[in-house]
């Protein structure tokens, strides 16, 4: 008890009688009445703080006379969870039977809300007490209390497991298209490149002058740097010019002008780049003229295909950075972030999941400083949310991730445009093994495992909004925090 609870408290006799009519002791006998009147006490307490959340718990609490609220701690705010006058209720060190093996820690906070009694039990003495004249419920409870953790930590496991399998299934498929598009673009930059050596060869005969030849080189640097700079083009844009192009070809007596058309235009080259080309060359043999068209064409595909290339690649290192930022490989376990890097690396590795018929909607508030977190278990929640979402919406919808600051913490929404959570279903929703998907679809973990990283882990609040049309999951995190203490690296 605090030292400013001590002076405000005074107490009482012990009346074994009285202490029978409370629905804990009706069983007992006279015997262990007064033996629980011997060792414990009648306290007197004034309204105020009585034990306040996280301080060692020292003491049971019975109340027998006024009224209590209790509290926990949500997003470093006091959240007011129960307020009672009911007779026999009790607070306090309730888990003391159990050891060492728990942390003896008040989970809550209690408050005194006008004159109240208690009879109080010291923590040893309660737990002393439970093992003494009830050993087998203590046994039940003990095997309850480890029973369901081993459990949960298990099927915890199982499920960062398949996580983690989906995850990898789908950054698999991911990275297989750019590479696959990269190999085959290198198979077509091999075969441009031995067609522009038979051209030069062809060149080098003789068919062109030297200041043609030059003028060649520089029209080929010219159109290098026409694909580097090409506008993007909507599909009917597009079109028209390939259509534009193709005559143009179809005039000057190229033969499968209209296959060359579409490098053309993909280049950004237009009929004034091609008429400077004719007019620089004009005089030479049509072969010569056509020759030439070919080797600017080989130049052009050449460009595009080390393009491709180089996109692929740039995807293949966006994606393996994702990886590494989604699973914090080689890096601390509690570290100051960005949460929007693991926002984003969330939805990269997720990409495949969400599919193409679910925009993403990010409304980020970038002035948002980094938080102290445990980074890689807040990516499990982010994945937790997110596939919620996407199943919510059957694959088509709009998912939106919104980040914003609320007075000293990080808000963070994924919502969805769903059917929506139904009341009955949203009073329970982040009970464990409870979930709403088929048999074998869902282990109904999620959105505990969820909860408790972010209440329990980050001392931050989780809760869900929804109706039809608009479900939003609202995380909120501190934005200030000291380093964790070794008890508090525990979900």
């Amino acid at each position: 008890m605090t030292e400013d609870i001590a002076t405000r408290a005074s107490h009482g006799v012990c009346d074994p009688d009285e202490l029978r009519t409370l629905f804990l002791f009706e069983k007992l006998d006279d015997e262990q009445l007064a033996w629980l009147c011997a060792d414990g006490k009648i306290e007197y307490l004034e309204p105020g703080p009585v034990f306040h959340e996280g301080d060692p718990a020292t003491c049971f609490y019975v109340l027998m006379d006024g009224e209590v609220r209790i509290t926990k701690l949500s997003g470093g705010t006091e959240i007011e969870v129960n307020r009672t006058d009911h007779k026999g209720v009790y607070s306090g060190a309730w888990t003391a039977y159990l050891g060492d093996a728990v942390e003896q820690n008040y989970t809550g906070s209690m408050y005194v809300t006008r004159s109240s009694r208690f009879f109080v039990l010291d923590a040893g003495t309660f737990a002393r007490m439970m093992r003494e004249w009830f050993p087998m419920a203590v046994h039940l409870l003990e095997g309850a209390f480890y029973g369901n953790r081993t459990t949960n930590q298990r099927l915890a496991e199982r499920e960062r497991l398949l996580a983690l399998g989906s995850l990898s299934a789908g950054l698999t498929h991911e990275l297989n298209n750019p590479a696959a598009a990269a190999v085959r673009a290198t198979s077509g930059l091999r075969e441009r490149v031995a067609g522009m050596r038979h051209k030069l060869a062809m060149m080098a005969q003789g068919k062109f002058s030297p200041e043609v030849l030059l003028t060649l080189v520089r029209l080929q640097e010219e159109a290098a740097e026409k694909v580097a700079k090409a506008p993007e083009l909507t599909t009917m844009e597009a079109s028209d010019r390939e259509e534009t192009l193709g005559e143009w070809f179809e005039d000057h007596d190229i033969s499968g002008g209209w296959d060359l058309a579409p490098n053309f235009v993909q280049a950004g080259i237009d009929v004034d780049w091609l008429e400077t080309v004719h007019g620089t060359l004009e005089g030479c043999a049509d072969k010569t003229f056509e020759g030439a068209i070919r080797w600017l064409n080989y130049t052009i595909e050449t460009e595009l295909l080390m393009n491709e290339i180089a996109d692929s690649t740039a995807r293949i290192s966006t994606l393996v950075g994702a990886a590494k930022q989604y699973s914090q490989m080689d890096r601390a376990p509690f570290q100051v972030v960005d949460l929007h890097e693991l926002l984003d690396s969330t939805l990269v590795m997720m990409g495949r999941k969400i599919g193409d018929e679910i925009k993403v909607v990010k409304d980020y508030d970038r002035d948002l400083p980094q938080i102290p977190c445990y980074a890689a278990e807040l990516n499990q929640v982010w994945t937790n949310l997110i596939d919620n979402a996407v199943y919510a919406m059957n694959g088509k919808g709009t998912l939106t991730v919104r980040t914003y600051q609320e007075s000293d913490c990080a808000a963070i929404e994924i919502g969805d445009t769903g059917p929506g959570v139904p009341d009955e279903v949203l009073r329970r929703i982040f009970e464990p093994f409870f979930t709403t998907k088929p048999v074998g679809e869902g282990t109904g973990l999620g959105l505990d495992i969820s909860f408790r990283i972010v209440v329990n882990k980050h001392n931050g609040d989780i809760r869900v909004e929804s109706e039809p049309g608009n479900t939003r999951f609202i995380v909120r995190l501190p934005l200030h925090r000291e380093n964790p203490t070794p008890e508090e690296t525990h979900a």
